[in-house]
């Protein structure tokens, strides 16, 4: 019978010589040996399938000491795989090892090492394949412990249990919903540690190559980014769409790019506002709570809109845009009681802030070369209605109020107050850039940041006074929105501020005849006269009558007070009139 190999002896001794018996056999091997062979894995009389040739490859590899001859014994397996599944030998033999521990969720290298009873440095070679399977999604890896370990994907034994080659998903021709959705996966892949950032942005490219069609695609290819600003732009888009955060912080992009060199030269053209994310207007300081924080970004208006129009996003933005602004359709109608110049001129303002008009009139500064903010300036004594006034115009206006917290601007760390004003008219400025409506911008009682400057100014306290009065200064110079401030000592007021402020209204105390109004307004039930006798006994502001009347409700409420009771009135106003007692100087 001819043999396989036509073989000198002296060599088939010399390998006898030094054990090689299982070479011998191979080469000493005849053809009807090799029929016997092909017999063993002919699968028997029925139809070879995918699990019938991985169970055999996974008998046979068993104890194998991953010798070379497996291939050749197991030819038929090999092949048979090879062909339905396209993969190479090396690639196939993984795949089996892989499926038959399916049931480990981290198969790593000492499951292949006690299977084949071989050394690490002989299997080292073989590892390179895996990269093969997990592109073609057959197996998962997991890289967050100090070795990777894999898993075999449900869908994959699915496949294999059917007799088919594991179909890739279809990515084409999708949906706006669609693409977000496997945005959405792939991220959480790269979450559990089962992408490298190469991966997920190769995965990234294939998703958005393979639907050329889409808005967002089209429009991404406009910006002509690099892989990394894409692959961060798509993390922006996946956050807000799918998980519904608006603000990404520097942390969750360090995890993201996961070198730090890389991230060191990101993070210092974030910081200079240089990145081309930034730069192409589609990324901006995140802004929340009145403060710009250096530290957070989100997308701006600008990609959300031109991005993001197939999604229904709007109702979000709209609540992100108005937080930490005062909304104008929560404030309280309330009547207010002036006198006719202080009438006159709050009038004047109303109309001037009514959208069309404010527009007009904007655009016409802006033709004529002036500046284009209003600012105006509220003063006069407490309880005068100043900062009502600037509710009422707000309600009637339709504009959001943005209120200044002064105590949170000014910040016991040295620089951190400076840091902190600039932080504000950041968010101001983009506030008006996004929202339907200019907001107003509040400084209420703003005694301690327009007061004079300290000059020669040497403590700590005085120099960042000045600095946070010189940044507000300057801002004013370049103001373009709605600004009211609103104080009651005018007379401290530094002369730098006082030609800043294009409107000013002093808030008088009211007259005879409006206190009246306002005591009836207050307290509807009390009689004409009795509101008389009030207004002209007691040289009240409104705010005074306000707190006397709500005195007069709870006591309604406690003691069922009638409510027209005059002497229980006078008795609160008595007492809501602080004594004054002179100090005598000298000897009793």
């Amino acid at each position: 019978m001819d043999k396989k190999f036509d073989i000198h002896p002296s060599i088939i001794e010399a390998f006898e010589k030094i054990g090689e018996t299982e070479l011998v056999e191979k080469l000493t091997a005849t053809d009807e040996d090799d029929e016997e062979l092909e017999d063993q894995f002919s699968f028997g009389n029925e139809e070879p399938t995918l699990l019938k040739a991985i169970e055999a490859i996974i008998q046979e590899t068993r104890n194998s000491n991953l010798d070379n001859s497996i291939f050749y014994y197991l030819e038929k397996p090999f092949e048979y795989l090879g062909k339905r599944l396209e993969l190479e030998e090396p690639a196939v033999l993984m795949l089996a090892l892989l499926v038959g521990h399916y049931a480990d969720l981290h198969i790593d290298m000492t499951d292949f090492i006690e299977h084949l009873r071989c050394t690490s440095l002989q299997l080292l070679p073989y590892l390179k394949h895996i990269d093969t399977l997990e592109e073609r999604g057959y197996v998962i890896c997991n890289r967050s412990g100090r070795r990777p370990t894999y898993r075999v994907p449900y869908e994959v034994l699915e496949a294999i249990n059917r007799n088919e080659p594991l179909e890739e998903a279809k990515l084409t021709d999708l949906s706006s919903e669609d693409l977000m959705n496997e945005v959405n996966t792939i991220f959480d892949q790269y979450d559990e540690h089962e992408l490298s950032t190469e991966a997920l942005m190769r995965r990234l490219n294939t998703l958005l190559s393979s639907n050329p069609h889409l808005h967002l695609v089209k429009q991404l290819k406009t910006y002509n980014l690099d892989e990394v600003s894409q692959m961060l732009l798509m993390y922006f888009a996946d956050q807000l769409i799918n998980e519904n955060e608006y603000y990404i912080s520097n942390r969750q992009m360090f995890l993201l790019i996961n070198n730090r060199q890389q991230w060191s030269c990101i993070r210092q053209q974030l910081a200079g506002n240089k990145h081309p994310l930034q730069e192409k207007g589609l990324i901006e300081f995140s802004h929340d709570g009145g403060f710009g924080n250096r530290e957070a970004y989100s997308l701006t208006m600008q990609a959300k809109r031109t991005l993001f129009s197939e999604f229904n996003i709007k109702n979000n933005d709209e609540e992100v845009l108005r937080k930490g602004l005062t909304h104008h359709e929560d404030i309280t109608c309330r009547q207010l009681f002036y006198d006719e110049k202080v009438e006159n001129q709050v009038e004047e303002l109303a109309s001037l802030l009514n959208e069309e008009h404010y527009q007009q009139i904007r655009q016409r500064l802006k033709d004529k070369g002036f500046r284009c903010g209003f600012t105006c300036l509220f003063y006069g004594s407490p309880g005068t209605g100043k900062t009502e006034t600037v509710l009422q115009l707000a309600r009637q206006t339709g504009r959001d109020i943005m209120q200044v917290n002064v105590s949170e601007i000014k910040s016991k760390w040295v620089g951190d107050s400076e840091k902190n004003i600039k932080a504000l008219f950041d968010d101001y400025r983009q506030k008006v850039k996004d929202c339907k409506r200019t907001p107003i911008l509040l400084f209420n009682e703003a005694d301690a940041i327009i007061n004079r400057r300290q000059e020669m100014a040497e403590r700590g306290v005085d120099k960042m006074e000045n600095s946070i009065q010189n940044i507000i200064l300057q801002e004013m110079e370049t103001f373009d929105g709605i600004l009211i401030a609103t104080t009651n000592l005018e007379q401290n007021m530094d002369k730098a501020f006082e030609r800043r402020f294009l409107y000013k209204i002093k808030f008088n105390k009211p007259s005879v005849e409006a206190r009246q109004h306002i005591w009836q307004s207050m307290i509807p039930s009390l009689s004409v006269d009795a509101a008389s006798q009030l207004a002209a006994r007691y040289d009240f502001s409104g705010g005074q009558i306000e707190n006397i009347a709500r005195h007069h409700a709870i006591d309604s409420i406690l003691h069922g007070t009638e409510a027209d009771n005059l002497q229980s009135l006078i008795i609160h106003c008595d007492q809501e009139r602080l004594e004054k007692k002179i100090r005598k100087i000298g000897f009793c």
